[in-house]
């Protein structure tokens, strides 16, 4: 299980339009949010990253840099990115044992999606995380399903009231109970 104010696994995945993504060198001022989704054959992927793509601008204003990360293969990665817009950073071909190391979950194949695509025979669940330019974890929400995510014009708000507060990760508690 990850820890806030621990160290995330390391982090490389080639992108669609800017080379290589490697999250420690990834530099932001603040955060590097990572939204993982579960791939094209989900239209509720879509819906949710085309509102993080209108939101980039707002990111960058708070300097989070941000980039949406799939198992996609470079041509459904690709798909996907053209469907969403044109401020979102594109990661594919993550590794399903990286996922792991991250605490997403991964399902299996039900054949083709309620938009006729069809799924890859395993693939990773949705997660959004926050990592501080340190490498460590600030904030993460892991789903099993690909419905009920945090909204990104909320975590917005977290951002600057973080910012504006010097609020500390939660959750980094893991001695005896």
């Amino acid at each position: 299980m990850l820890l806030p104010r621990r160290p995330v696994p390391e982090l490389r995945v080639p992108t669609i339009a800017h080379g290589e993504f490697d999250l420690a060198a990834d530099a932001p001022e603040q955060f590097t949010l990572i939204s993982f989704y579960r791939g094209l054959h989900c239209p509720v992927c879509l819906k949710y990253l085309r509102d993080l793509d209108s939101l980039i601008p707002e990111y960058e204003r708070r300097g989070t840099k941000v980039i949406a990360i799939s198992s996609d293969l470079h041509e459904r990665a690709q798909d996907m990115a053209s469907k969403v817009g044109t401020n979102l950073r594109f990661g594919y071909s993550l590794p399903l044992t990286v996922a792991r190391q991250w605490g997403l979950y991964i399902s299996s194949s039900r054949g083709k999606s309620s938009i006729k695509i069809e799924e890859p025979p395993l693939f990773s669940e949705p997660g959004v995380f926050l990592v501080r330019p340190d490498g460590t974890l600030y904030y993460s929400a892991v789903q099993t399903m690909p419905f009920a995510r945090p909204l990104f014009s909320e975590l917005l708000q977290a951002i600057d009231f973080a910012i504006v507060n010097d609020y500390p990760a939660r959750g980094e508690y893991d001695g005896p109970l």
